[in-house]
């Protein structure tokens, strides 16, 4: 019997945001009990507006969502565009060029206040019992797993819900993470301070391109500028930590000297004026410390999101990194609750995918941040990262609208886009490749971009698919074992 105070779930869920709100969906779409454990109250404010076409064609979609984003009414974002490296002219990244998009909305930026609100909505829709201002305070441990979470309601009363499953997606902020692991492998490369704040009235880049994001290298970092409505613009500007001083002191001035530094920046707001009021009225600070756990499950307990891991901003991965391993996890706590698949083979399985996806995007952003060559060798890299098998500006493309893995979900099919390569075990990780302190890569045989086998923070090898790996079932939200390849 149920002692008062506790409860019995299968799937307690620690966080609302976009990776709490996709897991709980994904896994309440199953009919499995999940309860979802928010410690604010929706909206709320939350940074990261821009979304690849990776969300919303795939994940979004999945999710059944496709129409709350399209009632929204946010920008529609078909693609970049980049003052970047050494060419002297803006260039232009065009969602189009992704093979197999097709037709329709490829993107949005979007408020998060709304955007989030609308992914906590549609859990609570699928069946996910969804608590907003409830705060967990711990993580209960067997002798073996994690049994579930204590935690606060917003009446104040302290509760215990136990759980087969408990899924970490606090964000890079929370603590829970550590009753998974105490260690969190920190870049060296990726140490870098964003000042930002909103803007009324800003300039719009040239049709077609005014719904894209700007990303401007200058001098001392780099800008994005982000239009959330036709008269609401996000400005930040990037800078390493050997140039923190410049973001000390007052942010205003702080940051309008920054602006100054950037005048393609200084020229799209020349007759703006910055927010002063509401939610967005702030100048805010954040430090964009990529980092990696060494792990990403244990027994009872998995890690999403950037619970596990986190990667500078510069090409919008943040979203699609976080419901991207919703889903990946998903897969497996429904896998394993259904009794088709061990606990380890499955998790096993969403901990080598989700690294590789993280991995594409961390490798890739080292030699996106060399500006002294052009955009060719960007697209370069990225045919050679991901070993695309069309042209290299295919490859860039897919690699930055989050559909590097090769997964067909992704674009709403349930067959591959293309086959990764399968890597070997035993390859070296648990560490990041070391780097120059003038932010070059020091060319070293340990680099993945130059040597055979891949690896990739944190102690899994870079498989996806992995010799011998799983594949997803027909509705995207489970693992199957694949049916052995005929005999020739």
């Amino acid at each position: 019997m149920t002692q008062p105070g506790v409860e019995d779930v299968d799937v307690v869920v620690i966080g609302g945001g976009p990776a709490g709100s996709s897991l709980a969906a994904f896994v309440a779409m199953r009919g499995h009990r999940v309860l979802l454990l928010e410690k604010e109250r929706f909206p709320r404010y939350q940074i990261g507006e821009s979304l690849l076409p990776a969300t919303v064609r795939g994940t979004c979609q999945l999710l059944g969502v496709a129409d709350d984003l399209r009632d929204a009414g946010f920008i529609v974002k078909r693609g970049g565009y980049f003052r970047w490296g050494s060419a002297p002219e803006p260039w232009v990244l065009d969602f189009k060029d992704v093979p197999g998009l097709g037709e329709g909305i490829p993107s949005y930026q979007v408020e998060r206040m709304t955007f989030d609100h609308i992914l906590l909505r549609n859990a609570r829709r699928t069946g996910a019992d969804v608590r907003e201002e409830c705060a967990v305070t711990g993580v209960v441990h067997g002798d073996e797993r994690v049994e579930g979470v204590r935690y606060v309601d917003r009446s104040g009363r302290e509760r215990l819900a136990r759980a087969r499953f408990v899924v970490d997606a606090s964000g890079n902020t929370g603590q829970t993470f550590r009753a998974v692991t105490g260690n969190r492998i920190y870049s060296d490369f990726f140490r870098n301070i964003a000042l930002f704040g909103y803007f009324e009235g800003g300039r719009r880049l040239p049709e077609p391109y005014s719904g894209n994001v700007l990303t401007a290298a200058f001098t001392s970092g780099w800008f994005w500028y982000i239009p959330l409505r036709p008269n609401l613009t996000s400005v930040g500007a990037v800078v390493s930590r050997e140039m923190a001083d410049k973001v000390r002191g007052d942010r205003e001035r702080a940051l309008y000297a920054l602006i100054e530094e950037c005048p393609m920046v200084r020229d799209l707001l020349a007759p703006a004026r910055r927010v002063t009021d509401g939610v967005y009225g702030r100048i805010r600070t954040r430090k964009d410390y990529s980092y990696s756990a060494d792990r990403f499950w244990r027994p009872g307990m998995v890690l999403i999101g950037d619970a596990a891991c986190f990667v500078d901003p510069v090409l919008s991965s943040g979203v699609h990194l976080a419901t991207y391993s919703a889903l990946l996890a998903a897969r497996s706590i429904n896998s394993t609750l259904a009794g088709d698949l061990a606990e380890d083979v499955a998790f096993d399985e969403f901990e080598s995918r989700y690294r590789r996806e993280y991995a594409h995007f961390y490798e890739f952003l080292v030699s996106f941040y060399d500006r002294h060559v052009d955009e060719r060798s960007y697209f370069w890299t990225a045919k050679k990262l991901i070993n695309y098998p069309a042209s290299e500006l295919e490859a860039f493309t897919s690699l930055v609208s989050g559909l590097g893995s090769g997964e067909g979900a992704l674009l709403g099919s349930d067959r591959p886009i293309w086959h990764p390569p399968e890597i070997e075990e035993g390859t070296p990780a648990g560490r990041f490749p070391d780097w120059d302190t003038d932010r070059h890569i020091r060319f070293d045989a340990r680099h993945p971009l130059f040597e055979a086998k891949e690896w990739v923070p944190g102690g899994v090898p870079n498989q996806g698919p992995r010799p011998g790996g799983l594949i997803p079932s027909e509705d995207g939200l489970r693992w199957t074992v694949p049916e052995p390849a005929p005999v020739a």
